[in-house]
């Protein structure tokens, strides 16, 4: 059986999130032994859901793993799969879909390694018992979205001095109020974790517009910015860990 696999991402003008995503399906094609794999916007720019799949179809395959790339569980991701699934009536090619990527000890063993990789190249040699973390969130409406970044925090707490979350924009605890309290914990060294998948806009600029000005006021002299998810090893293994989740449920 030749399967092909779909990312469907959010989207973004941002030129570094299509090259990320380009890897990320050269990777997964190549170590998940799919015969296709490519990826698709929800919004934002082209190609969208209806060019993806139409794309998917001419490859000459008999399945199809459509994987909606969130962070967090909720209406975009609900929109996403609303939206792929109409094209399943017009294909004999059977529609798979995943669940986000979230929820899941994945993402906590990403984010851990995303930390360390920043100590390390920082040269901070403390005890994890002594570094704190602050892992910052984009925001959303939808409570699940809280949901899903507290349950990174909370797989951390066993390991780490103290481990909190703020949000970019949309519901707080704001980036200056994440800030705030971690100063109060008087930290010896911070984890500052940019929870994001790509190298956007939010990542490469609008993060720092609140950020810097919220350190600059605080007593915080010592901190490490981590890396963005991006196209970790991990996270390559992780889509196909969800892929496989659906298929072999077949």
């Amino acid at each position: 059986m030749k399967r092909g696999l779909l990312i469907i991402d959010r989207g973004s003008k941002e030129d570094e999130v299509k090259t990320e995503l380009s890897t990320i399906c050269s990777k997964v094609m190549e170590r998940g032994n799919y015969a296709f794999a490519d990826y698709c916007f929800l919004e934002v720019v082209p190609p969208f859901i209806k060019d993806g799949i139409q794309k998917c179809l001419k490859a000459d395959i008999d399945s199809l793993t459509i994987v909606p790339y969130f962070l967090y569980p909720g209406k975009k991701v609900k929109m996403a799969v609303n939206e792929a699934i109409k094209f399943q009536a017009g294909t004999s090619v059977k529609m798979t879909f995943t669940k986000p990527m979230s929820m899941h000890p994945a993402m906590t063993e990403i984010v851990e390694s995303k930390i360390q990789l920043a100590l390390k190249k920082e040269g901070i040699d403390l005890p994890d018992s002594k570094i704190d973390v602050l892992i910052i969130g984009h925001g959303s409406k939808d409570p699940n979205a809280r949901i899903s970044i507290r349950y990174v925090a909370d797989s951390l707490r066993a390991r780490y001095k103290s481990v909190d979350y703020c949000f970019l924009e949309i519901e707080e605890p704001t980036i200056p109020q994440g800030i705030e309290k971690c100063d109060k914990n008087k930290p010896e060294a911070l984890a500052i974790v940019f929870y994001f998948l790509h190298e956007g806009a939010h990542v490469k600029r609008d993060i720092y517009g609140d950020l810097n000005p919220a350190l600059e006021k605080s007593q915080i002299k010592k901190y490490v910015i981590t890396e963005h998810i991006g196209t970790d090893e991990k996270m390559i293994d992780f889509i196909i860990t969800r892929a496989r989740e659906v298929e072999d449920a077949d």
